[in-house]
């Protein structure tokens, strides 16, 4: 995929201000690694009268298959070779307007620190896309383009085979743009009009897409004549979020024209009550699955392996269902912000004989830990390097041998929904390892055979149909109790 900026210059006002706006020094060659491939930024030419940037984008057919894509062009399940071949590497489409954003964040944004006067400036443009996708032909590019105050706008068509001009033109254009605008107006032009030319995002659309469309939207979307379909495709026509963006910019529209701000308009929530449902964090969702399943269980003792800075310690002292509760790390720092967090000295004596924070590694056993009803390692087991997990395993399971133990990991599956995770990268820089669904039961279901305990998986977070939930629990229990949780909607017995 190929995108090119120019701008013309004078010595006083010279063209590699560019440099500046985009961030980008022009005797420099930037790369920089993105979820799908790898950005390149390049200045082929860069004097005081003509400056152009050049955004390359290597796109990996293998990572985005291994991000999940079953959807978009070439990317049916009964497609497989067409998964690997097809135009992702070189039509520009939603990866490039990803790439976009990721490269140029600051200039889509109208922020130059070092020059702050510079996004604030209108200046001769020419924007060059060698191939571009353009589902309606050039007739919707003009339709697209042509409200936004470009000079000239040109598509012209890319013939199917140049040795074979009977066969006609491909889908694709090379898209000119020529005009007098702000540099960040352009890119948020662009940003929101790639993938709805291409009209076939290759990302997963979440609710979140909304706010995006609108701050790229933000002074032309509202009274653009095409927004009810920029907004359908942007937002691959899922009409809820199709429904909402609409609303919102007839809101902006009607603000703009009554000459009033928004939130003038839009008073009808109290606003001294916080009504809007926001979403949970995953860590808020995964405690909440924890003590679900420690209440199925029926524990009173827990032990918290791995505590880090006691947020769930925390959460059981707050029940009095718990009689007892010690969180363990090796990390001193890690216990010392826990006991920060708890303030133990500011307990009452019945209170504070209930929690204990103890250094220990979980790699020897520990007699310490032994008769307890439960033990929980949250996010603990990734940061372990595979050859030491056996002793981990045996310190637990074997030694310590509480009736239940939950043990929750990320899905490595589900990496392909967080779109600022770049490919083949885990989510934390301290993971040693992230499992798929199947190496993760197949971990706990061998775990559960040697040590004599029955395991059960329960799904944490939305449990997308495709790559699964963004955490993973197995809820290990002794055969004499049985998997008695009250929680796990898929329950498979070890």
């Amino acid at each position: 995929m190929f995108l090119t900026i120019t701008t013309t210059g004078t010595a006083e006002n010279p063209a590699t201000d560019l440099g500046f706006l985009l961030h980008k020094h022009p005797d420099r060659v930037r790369v920089e690694s993105q979820s799908h491939g790898t950005a390149h930024v390049f200045y082929p030419e860069a004097t005081d009268e003509r400056c152009t940037a050049a955004l390359m984008l290597e796109v990996d057919p293998v990572a985005l298959v291994r991000r999940g894509q079953g959807k978009g062009r070439g990317g049916a399940p009964d497609a497989a070779l067409a998964q690997y071949v097809n135009d992702r590497p070189y039509a520009a489409s939603s990866l490039l307007a990803v790439a976009l954003s990721g490269v140029f964040r600051s200039a889509l944004k109208g922020q130059c620190a070092l020059r702050p006067e510079l996004p604030q400036q209108v200046r001769p443009l020419r924007v060059e896309i060698p191939v571009l996708p353009a589902r309606g032909g050039a007739g919707l590019v003009h339709r697209l383009f042509d409200p936004l105050g470009w000079d000239l706008v040109r598509a012209e068509p890319v013939a199917l085979d140049a040795r074979f001009p009977e066969w006609g033109d491909s889908r694709y254009i090379r898209l000119v743009l020529e005009g007098e605008l702000r540099l960040a107006d352009a890119l948020r032009q662009l940003y929101v009009l790639l993938p709805v030319l291409d009209d076939a995002k290759h990302y997963w659309i979440a609710p979140d897409e909304v706010d995006k469309l609108l701050r790229a939207g933000d002074g032309w979307l509202a009274a653009h004549p095409e927004n009810g379909l920029i907004s359908s495709r942007y937002l691959a026509r899922h009409k809820r979020l199709t429904q909402d963006a609409l609303q919102r910019l007839e809101l902006v529209r009607l603000a703009e024209a009554d000459g009033s701000e928004v939130e003038e308009l839009d008073n009808a929530v109290d606003e001294s009550r916080d009504t809007e449902e926001r979403p949970v964090p995953l860590a808020v969702q995964r405690r909440d699955a924890i003590l679900a399943a420690l209440r199925g269980a029926g524990a009173r003792r827990v032990l918290d392996l791995g505590c880090g800075q006691g947020q769930l310690v925390q959460a059981l002292l707050g029940d009095p269902a718990y009689t007892e509760v010690v969180g363990m790390d090796v990390s001193v720092r890690a216990l010392n912000l826990a006991a920060r967090r708890l303030k133990p000295e500011r307990m009452g004596e019945r209170q504070s004989a209930r929690v204990r924070l103890v250094q220990g590694s979980l790699a020897y056993t520990d007699k310490r830990l032994a008769g307890y009803d439960a033990a929980v390692l949250s996010e603990v087991i990734e940061h372990l390097d595979p050859e030491r997990l056996p002793a981990l395993e045996y310190a637990v399971f074997g030694a310590a041998r509480p009736r239940t133990v939950l043990v929750t990991t990320p899905n490595v599956e589900y990496n392909v929904r967080w779109e600022s995770l770049p490919a083949g990268h885990v989510r934390h820089g301290d993971h040693r390892f992230e499992w798929t669904r199947e190496e993760f039961r197949a971990w706990a279901g061998s775990v559960a055979e040697r040590y004599g305990y029955g395991v059960a998986f329960v799904p944490v977070g939305d449990d997308d149909p495709e790559v699964g939930p963004p955490t993973q629990m197995a809820v290990f229990t002794t055969a004499e109790t049985g998997t008695t949780t009250d929680t796990p909607k898929e329950g498979e017995a070890a």
